[in-house]
């Protein structure tokens, strides 16, 4: 898998009043990425951010996508909530109508869906809920992209309906040797140098470290990084630096899928 092109996609506007998460500088970090997953109000984000991070993206080329999660603010959406599969599917048509209105409202459309934390494990490996989001996303928004894990039950979903679905990688993520991300809720401080040395690695090769010590097959079309990781602006001047030198073109997803 040696890519040519590839998207940069970052978790923004992931505050909530005049509450923001330490170290995270979405002024900056939307300069290095190609597109924005935005806080839709139930794990964070209020009215008034979703607008200014809407228009921020706008401003600066970038990629808008919704960013649904559990409703739960407390515990940042990444604890998984019980409930029936409509009521869940609701939450997230709830949430993804909000950036669609704050998109129209900035001249934009809605580029992509990506769910939060513990809803987008879930999703993961939950069947007949990813068929249910699946579904709601073909009646409402057909062209819009989903963004998952490759080996997902969300992808393998996705791409039989025909729904536009875009993998990824986690540049700032571990990975187990079944290809899935190690879903963590505390990530130290990292070395920014070691994690875009992983991304051009896996870029060129198809290749991921796991933390059993194997080496495992990923194929993606954007790369993840966290706002709320330590030091996540260093990792992303890292990251479009280490792109660059290697020849890789960073483009948001609407122009990787043609539009």
């Amino acid at each position: 898998m040696a890519v040519q092109a590839i998207d940069v996609n970052c978790d923004m506007g992931e505050g909530f009043g005049v509450w923001q998460l330490r170290e995270t500088d979405d002024d900056t970090l939307i300069q290095f990425v190609s597109s924005a997953n935005i806080a839709t109000g139930f794990h964070a984000g209020d009215p008034s951010l979703m607008d200014r991070t809407v228009r921020m993206a706008v401003e600066h080329g970038v990629g808008v996508g919704a960013h649904p999660g559990y409703r739960d603010m407390q515990g940042f959406g990444r604890r998984r909530i019980d409930g029936s599969i409509p009521e869940l599917v609701n939450d997230i048509v709830y949430q993804v109508g909000a950036i669609r209105e704050f998109a129209k409202r900035h001249g934009t459309s809605l580029q992509h869906v990506k769910p939060h934390g513990a809803l987008y494990m879930e999703l993961a490996v939950n069947e007949e809920f990813s068929d249910a989001f699946v579904r709601y996303m073909r009646e409402v928004q057909p062209d819009t992209a989903i963004f998952c894990m490759g080996m997902s039950v969300t992808y393998e979903i996705a791409k039989a309906a025909g729904q536009p679905v875009i993998r990824e990688f986690f540049a700032d993520r571990d990975y187990a040797d079944d290809g899935s991300i190690v879903f963590t809720r505390r990530v130290g401080r990292l070395d920014p140098e070691a994690i875009a040395e992983k991304v051009v690695k896996a870029c060129r090769m198809g290749k991921v470290a796991t933390v059993n010590g194997n080496e495992v097959d990923i194929e993606f079309e954007s790369i993840c990084f966290h706002s709320d990781t330590l030091g996540s602006t260093e990792i992303a001047t890292a990251l479009r630096r280490h792109l660059t030198e290697s020849g890789i073109r960073i483009v948001p997803v609407s122009q990787m899928l043609g539009r």
